[in-house]
């Protein structure tokens, strides 16, 4: 039985968002441009390992504390979204292993929580089946994959990556492996973007990649995970207010108001049918206010581009990164539905 958290004063920030408004203020923002020219450095990774941010969606009894996950992803993300999707990628393990129980959860879910391990995810190629990019297949105690990865973020940034490929029986199965080049396992060079370079996201060559059974986390029929993942991706992205936010603060008070008054209603909606007890119900809804939040997030970074003129074309300006990081949280997590419900909107 873990112990009462220890009462806080009224109106006083969760130690974890505490932790990460410093780790913003004193780490992230200083560095946002060098690092976007860059790579996410080990340092900032370092700090957040330490922080208990990677624990945020454990189970209360290894430090869990979900209820502020969305406020620290707005601020993380904010500061440097780079270094916020290395760490964010973590946030999908931690999940997987705390609703599963067997070798995997009591070897590695501790060890996350706690920040002593950093974990990657290859997972998205789920979402173009029926075509099947990674094959998982029964060999002897343990299992073979064989494919191509074409996204994998944080590579030699990451200690495990958590693994999905499709059974011949049409099922979604998901191991963790050492985040490291092995036999049956070879990374690409750095992949160069337009944005987000700096969290080194390789593809991933697969050529019987072969992990013991005790590695496997979850095994399910691939019609129930993606009808979870369709839900999950059907809400609006924290990170998207975090930048919109970063953005609005480059904006005088005139200009920035009416798009912070757009904000706060969207956010809310958001986070109010993200939290309702029958998602299914009004799942065009939460696509609807998805697609909303990217409006605000591009017309916010659009105005602080507009606004710095064209100091906004230097690489080391902020308002050109922010219109960037933009770009790429319009199609980080995309499914099939986001998009159709994004280019009708676009449509008008």
């Amino acid at each position: 039985m873990t112990a009462p958290h220890p009462p806080r004063p009224p109106h006083a920030p969760h130690p974890l968002v505490a932790g990460a408004r410093r780790l913003a203020d004193e780490v992230l923002v200083p560095h946002a441009e060098e690092v976007d020219r860059t790579e996410v450095p080990a340092g900032h990774l370092a700090r957040i390992r330490s922080s208990g941010l990677l624990g945020l969606h454990a189970p209360r009894a290894y430090g869990g504390a979900a209820a502020v996950a969305r406020e620290t992803a707005e601020i993380l993300a904010g500061a440097c979204c780079s270094t916020w999707f290395v760490q964010a990628q973590h946030h999908t393990p931690v999940l997987t292993l705390a609703a599963c129980e067997g070798p995997a959860r009591e070897r590695l879910l501790g060890r996350l929580a706690s920040g002593e391990l950093l974990s990657g995810v290859a997972y998205a190629h789920l979402r173009a089946f029926p075509r099947v990019p990674v094959r998982a297949t029964r060999e002897g105690t343990g299992w073979r994959f064989d494919g191509t990865v074409p996204w994998y973020t944080g590579w030699g940034l990451n200690d495990v990556l958590l693994l999905a490929g499709i059974t011949e029986t049409d099922e979604a199965l998901f191991a963790f492996a050492e985040a490291r080049e092995q036999p049956g396992l070879r990374a690409s060079a750095p992949l160069r973007l337009a944005a987000l370079t700096a969290a080194r996201t390789v593809s991933l060559e697969l050529d019987g990649l072969w992990l013991p059974e005790e590695s496997v986390a979850l095994r399910t029929p691939y019609e129930h995970w993606t009808a979870a993942d369709r839900l999950r991706t059907a809400n609006a992205n924290p990170a998207v207010f975090g930048v919109t936010e970063a953005a609005l603060a480059l904006l005088d008070e005139d200009t920035a108001a009416p798009l912070r008054a757009r904000l706060a209603e969207t956010r809310a909606r958001a986070y109010a049918l993200a939290d309702d007890a029958a998602p299914r119900e009004r799942a065009a809804e939460r696509l609807a206010l998805r697609t909303r939040a990217y409006q605000v997030l591009q017309a916010a970074t659009t105005a602080a581009v507009v606004n710095g003129g064209g100091r906004s074309m230097l690489l080391t300006n902020r308002a050109q990164r922010l219109a960037r990081e933009a770009l790429f949280l319009m199609v980080q997590a995309q499914t099939r539905q986001s998009r159709a419900a994004h280019l009708d909107a676009l449509r008008g």
